[in-house]
């Protein structure tokens, strides 16, 4: 078997790890929105649905993580290409905990459909729905970078991150407020604290796949670096 045809086969396997990771966070992504979904229309069975879910983005990072090991033991890629692996593999972890995310919504979300607190609650749901939507869309950005393989996208994520951290300190104070005129809701706004902050890691590690798209085409590692910083060293 000659170099040309075994690059080809490599190629082709290269491919379609990409195209599982794509497939992985469109699963994510819909996990995300339809958790939120559940929240703003207090929907226990939609919740029960995210929650099923997880366990097939769970089996998928398995299975993409033993193809990746597979390859690497018997291509012996080269640095190039080696360093693509190791970004997907960093790739399909933040895309699980994309999913752990949407499960911890769903999971609240049983909690107060249980408690009986929709009427009270439906301000600052409203509130967080906008959150989500910034999440969602950023994440959404992060993987259609992924599939081009595209710097300037990767770089539009990392330049939006702020606006759902902002976002969250103004839920924050929000919320509050919330339990200050209201103690009977100091329970049920804590737990919206928490899915406040589960849709704002979503957002991180919608930035951590821009990051890693930046190392995959540029070979530049610019984590922990401000986007300015990330500008100037892929220029």
């Amino acid at each position: 078997m000659n170099d040309r045809h075994l690059s080809t086969q490599f190629d082709a396997e290269l491919s379609g790890i990409s195209t599982r990771v794509l497939e992985m966070g469109g699963m994510v992504e819909s996990q995300v929105a339809r958790a939120v979904h559940a929240l703003v229309t207090f929907n226990s069975e939609i919740a029960s649905d995210v929650l099923a879910t997880e366990e097939r983005v769970n089996q998928t990072e398995v299975e993409i993580d033993l193809d990746l090991s597979t390859i690497i033991a018997r291509r012996q890629p080269t640095a190039r290409d080696l360093r693509l692996l190791i970004a997907i593999s960093k790739t399909i972890a933040n895309l699980e905990r994309v999913g752990d995310e949407a499960a911890r919504i769903a999971r609240t979300v049983q909690r107060l459909v249980n408690s009986g607190v929709s009427t009270r609650l439906r301000l600052p749901v409203n509130d967080l729905a906008y959150e989500a939507e910034l999440a969602v869309s950023q994440l959404r950005k992060a993987l259609d970078a992924f599939a081009r393989l595209d710097v300037e996208r990767a770089i539009e994520v990392l330049k939006k991150d702020d606006l759902i951290d902002q976002e969250f300190e103004g839920l924050l104070r929000k919320l509050i407020t919330f339990m200050m005129e209201d103690a009977r809701t100091i329970s049920s706004s804590i737990d919206l604290i928490f899915v406040a902050k589960a849709i704002e890691r979503v957002g991180d590690h919608a930035k951590n796949l821009a990051e890693q798209i930046i190392y995959i085409v540029k070979g530049t590692d610019v984590r922990h670096n401000p986007v300015g910083m990330v500008e100037n060293l892929v220029r």
